[in-house]
């Protein structure tokens, strides 16, 4: 089967496409025939070397995927051949056919597409994981998330207004992302190069922010810490600006603030088949009848996944770039 490899860290000239056996599912595995696999921010930090996958893991990058299911392993039940799915890989999305425990597939939400179903996985987890669960959204509180555009952003402003009746803010780079931003529900959303704290506080006040949602860490940690509510907590899911940062802990621990961060990459799989159970209750059936949507910014076949990664290093994208590996039929809605 096609996979990509990544020859040595570096920037997309490094993915290659080279031959691999194809794996064969253990017990409590199914292995996917990929149709479609998106490409995320993890793929990028992984080609430059700096997010090795877990041990004992591929080192095929891609961390989401739909198609069908070709085989099943020992004790699958809940799925069989032919089944229409997407799911969360622990990598190895960048090929033909990945092995991923059956507990990380999910059905293709009804009327969608198995390119739109690609989308979904790794951006709607990790909302799930950071906003609801670690988070702790409740009804009617506010929530701040940064880069806003992204899929992961777009992901956690729905599901905060549809689950939880929140207000949200959200930043982002452009006037066309910020558009994008308060069309999926984002009550105002500010530039990230403007001071966008003072404009947050200039439109609710004080301490007005309930859970915040970030990926930069940084000088952002204090910046966030110092406009969250009493028990407001704060949600690191990368740290791309910095590994170190400077906090006011006496603040922190005077207002019972919450830090947190989290990987869900090396997390077994039945933690994230908890999350996959929760968002087929719970999002699905949103996404099926449009109160939800996922937005494809762009689509590449296999083999132009060196331009996929080009657009993602440009931050160019707004919403999901997915790469195709049927493109006979990656556009297929699958009737359940």
């Amino acid at each position: 089967m096609r996979v990509v490899e990544i020859t040595r860290p570096g920037g997309p000239e490094v993915l290659a496409i080279v031959d691999r056996p194809m794996p064969v599912p253990g017990p409590g595995e199914v292995l996917l025939e990929i149709y479609a696999a998106s490409v995320n921010r993890p793929d990028i930090q992984q080609r430059r070397g700096l997010y090795p996958p877990p041990p004992g893991t591929t080192d095929i990058p891609g961390l989401d995927a739909a198609g069908r299911i070709a085989a099943v392993g020992a004790g699958v039940e809940a799925f069989a051949v032919g089944d229409a799915v997407c799911a969360l890989t622990n990598g190895g999305a960048y090929a033909d056919y990945v092995v991923v425990p059956a507990l990380q597939c999910m059905p293709v939400p009804s009327g969608l597409s198995f390119v739109e179903a690609a989308s979904l996985p790794e951006a709607f987890f990790t909302a799930w994981n950071n906003i609801i669960w670690l988070g702790r959204l409740g009804q009617g509180e506010t929530l701040l998330v940064q880069g806003g555009s992204s899929g992961v952003g777009l992901a956690g402003i729905q599901m905060a207004k549809q689950l939880r009746g929140a207000r949200v803010f959200a930043t982002a780079g452009s006037p066309e992302k910020r558009a994008v931003c308060q069309a999926a529900g984002a009550d105002a959303v500010f530039s990230y190069r403007d001071d966008w704290a003072a404009q947050i506080r200039a439109t609710a006040g004080e301490h007005c922010i309930d859970v915040a949602l970030d990926a930069q860490a940084g000088p952002n940690i204090q910046t966030q810490l110092d406009l969250l509510a009493y028990d407001g907590r704060l949600v690191l899911i990368a740290s791309h600006q910095s590994p170190l940062s400077e906090v006011n802990t006496r603040d922190l621990v005077r207002r019972r603030l919450t830090l947190t961060g989290s990987t869900l990459r090396p997390r077994p799989p039945e933690y994230k088949g908890r999350i996959a159970a929760a968002l087929v209750a719970n999002v699905w059936p949103l996404l099926s009848d449009g109160r939800m949507t996922t937005r494809i910014h762009a689509e590449f076949a296999l083999g132009e996944v060196q331009a996929a990664h080009a657009m993602l290093d440009a931050n160019a994208q707004i919403g999901k770039v997915v790469l195709l590996m049927r493109p006979d039929l990656a556009g297929e809605r699958p009737v359940r």
